[in-house]
C-alpha cells in the first residue's frame, strides 16, 4: 500500500513539475515579448509573441486542479487572442494595446497558479494605466518603450513558489 502512495505521489509531483516547467517557459517567452516592446522592437515582438502563443499551446494544463484548469482555460484563450492580435498589429502602438491584454490574462494566471519559479514583479504604469509583469524590479515600461522607459512603479511582488 505504501508504495502505491509512493508511486501516485511521484507521479503527481512530476506531472505538476512539469507543468510549472511549460508555464515557466511561457513566462518567459512573456518576458521576451515584453523587452522588445520596452526597447521600441515592433519586428521583434511579432517573433517573440509567436514563440508565446507555441509556448501557451504547448502547456499540459490537464493535471491542473479544477479551479486552477477552468482559470487556466480562461485566461489562455485570451493570452491566444491578444497574441494574435500583436502578431497582426501594424503599429507598436497597436501592438501595446494588445500587450495590455496579454499582461492581464499572465498576472491573472500567475497570481492564482503560483507556478513562477522566481521572484515576478507587477509593474503599473499611472500614464498606460496599464500593468505588466517584470523579471526585474527595476521598470521597463512595454507601454511607452524609450519615451518613458522607467514610467512606473512595482505594485506586488510575488515570490517564487
Amino acid at each position: 500500500m505504501m508504495a502505491i502512495i509512493a508511486i501516485a505521489t511521484t507521479k503527481l509531483t512530476f506531472a505538476q513539475s512539469k507543468t510549472d516547467a511549460a508555464f515557466n517557459q511561457l513566462l518567459t517567452a512573456y518576458y521576451d515579448v515584453k523587452n522588445a516592446l520596452a526597447t521600441d522592437k515592433k519586428e521583434m515582438a511579432v517573433t517573440k509573441v509567436k514563440v508565446l502563443i507555441n509556448k501557451l499551446d504547448a502547456i499540459p494544463h490537464k493535471d491542473l486542479p479544477a479551479t486552477q484548469h477552468t482559470l487556466w482555460m480562461e485566461q489562455a484563450k485570451i493570452i491566444k487572442a491578444k497574441a494574435t492580435e500583436l502578431a497582426a498589429g501594424k503599429d507598436i502602438k497597436a501592438q501595446r494595446k494588445s500587450f495590455e491584454g496579454i499582461s492581464y490574462a499572465m498576472i491573472k494566471t500567475v497570481k492564482n497558479i503560483k507556478f513562477n519559479n522566481a521572484t515576478v514583479y507587477v509593474q503599473h504604469c499611472p500614464m498606460a494605466k496599464a500593468s505588466w509583469l517584470n523579471e526585474k524590479e527595476n521598470i521597463e515600461n512595454p507601454y511607452y518603450g524609450s519615451m518613458m522607459f522607467d514610467c512606473g512603479d512595482v505594485a506586488e511582488t510575488i515570490k517564487s513558489k
